[in-house]
């Protein structure tokens, strides 16, 4: 087995979630999902095949991020895996939904932070062994950084109080 890493290349201004699932339905239910979460989302989203003729299925509502789905997709090269980005919405937005999809297994991450997925390489394919999201703590929040995180969850529309 050879460990490889993939850096995923997040458009501008966008989220992206990667998981695993199970069936070729997949991408019609995750475009269903995505579309009723919200008549402002835009998103792209590929799902590849394992068995059969092994084609990278994708949807998508905004060309450039359904092209970025692709070309992850194209990059991860494993089976079974989807890649969902998003903008003029969070995760949070869709990550109970997309769970909830009969089709999907796990979900990897969701994040707009710089992204390396670890690849493992055996003679039959590859598969995603784990997730290096953004990067380490360079400490421990003080009053401030609390007070301006609260402040931004208010701002986002996520808490109304203090």
């Amino acid at each position: 087995m050879e460990l490889k890493t993939v850096q995923v290349e997040i458009p501008q201004a966008a989220n992206v979630i990667i998981g695993q699932t199970h069936f070729i339905k997949t991408i019609e239910d995750l475009y269903e999902i995505l579309v009723g979460a919200s008549p402002h989302i835009r998103f792209g989203a590929a799902f590849s095949e394992a068995s059969g003729p092994r084609l990278v299925r994708y949807e998508g509502n905004d060309e450039d991020l359904t092209r970025s789905a692709v070309g992850t997709i194209e990059q991860i090269a494993a089976g079974h895996v989807f890649a969902v980005f998003i903008r003029e919405a969070f995760p949070i937005n869709v990550l109970n939904a997309i769970k909830m999809c009969p089709e999907v297994c796990r979900i990897y991450c969701a994040t707009a932070n710089p992204l390396e997925l670890i690849i493992a390489e055996t003679p039959q394919g590859r598969g995603i062994m784990g997730v290096i999201d953004g990067e380490p703590p360079k400490g421990v929040e003080t009053d401030k950084d609390k007070a301006d995180r609260k402040a931004l969850l208010r701002k986002f529309g996520y808490k109304i109080t203090t």
